[in-house]
This record gives structure tokens, C-alpha cells and sequence, in this order.
């Protein structure tokens, strides 16, 4: 493909923004261009941690086999029985959210595992990041853009590693 075209327009993640609002949960059906396979010793402990927890929504389940989890487009995961081994590092996943989405979700996931939550942090990235350990110990990184500010830090740390430092 030799032409390229800014991606944003298929995006749901919205521009950042104090008061962005987050999309709707995406209920459509489309190829999937990228998704998360999860095994877990406990299905249904594991599909409430992650629809109460941090704000999936089971798109369908084949019981005791697979729950396919969704949040925005392009935000799927799904979670099968198995269990990890103990000697296998965590797997880590990162998914997009709205900064007025943070704080509910840190909360809501300490009301169900007290201590699976590590922030929110300030990132030299120019984001707003919250770190959760599932129940089958997936980290799962909730991350919030901020508005650009060209004076900040951030600018600062993003025009030190060559990206361009307007905003872009």
C-alpha cells in the first residue's frame, strides 16, 4: 500500500481533552485486527472482574469455553479456561480511555480485589496511566491521553526523542 491516511477517522479513541467523553461500547460485529486470549482458572470470576471491574461487556459466551469480551471497538478480549503456569511472566495489554473514566475505574476494580490497582501515574508521554491485576494476572494497563501542552514536561521529553513537539 503506498498511500497512507490519517487513521484517526476509525478510531473511537476520542481527542484528548479534560472533558472528552468516552465512546459507546461498541455491539457491532467486525473482523478483529487485534484481540487478547486470557486463559483463566475461574471464567465466571474473571468475565465479573473485567465487565464490573474495568468496563467490558460480554459480547457473547459459549459456556465453560469462551466469553468474548468488548469494550470500544477494536477492544476485545477474550477469556478462556486454563490455567497459566506459575512460571510465566504476566502478559501485558494496554487499552484506551478517557481521563473522567480513571478514578471510576481504579475504585471499582479495588472494590473487587483490593490491591490490583498501582496509580493513576503522569507518564512522560503525555498520558494519565492506571496499572490492574486481573484475577488470572493479566496487567492490564488503562491509559488516558491528555491535552497537549507544548511547555510541559511531556513536550519537553517528546521533542528529546524526535517527535515532533506541536501537538502531532
Amino acid at each position: 500500500m503506498a498511500q497512507t491516511y490519517p487513521a484517526f477517522d476509525i478510531s473511537p479513541v476520542p481527542l484528548p481533552a479534560l472533558d472528552a467523553e468516552a465512546p459507546e461500547l461498541f455491539h457491532g460485529l467486525y473482523g478483529m485486527p487485534m484481540f487478547v486470549t486470557v486463559p483463566t482458572a475461574d471464567l465466571a470470576a474473571s468475565v465479573d472482574f473485567w465487565t464490573r471491574g474495568l468496563g467490558f461487556f460480554d459480547l457473547f459466551t459459549v459456556p465453560n469455553q469462551i466469553t468474548h469480551l468488548r469494550r470500544w471497538a477494536f477492544q476485545d478480549v477474550l477469556l478462556v479456561p486454563g490455567e497459566q503456569p506459575a512460571e510465566a511472566p504476566a502478559q501485558t495489554v494496554s487499552f484506551s480511555c478517557v481521563l473522567n473514566q480513571i478514578d471510576q475505574i481504579a475504585a471499582e476494580c479495588e472494590r473487587l480485589v483490593p490491591g490490583c490497582t498501582t496509580g493513576p501515574r503522569r507518564m512522560p508521554w503525555n498520558s494519565i496511566e492506571l496499572e490492574v491485576r486481573t484475577p488470572e494476572r493479566t496487567r492490564v494497563v488503562m491509559t488516558a491521553a491528555r491535552p497537549y501542552d507544548s511547555s510541559g514536561p511531556e513536550a519537553e521529553f517528546l521533542r528529546s526523542i524526535g517527535i515532533a513537539g506541536d501537538g502531532r
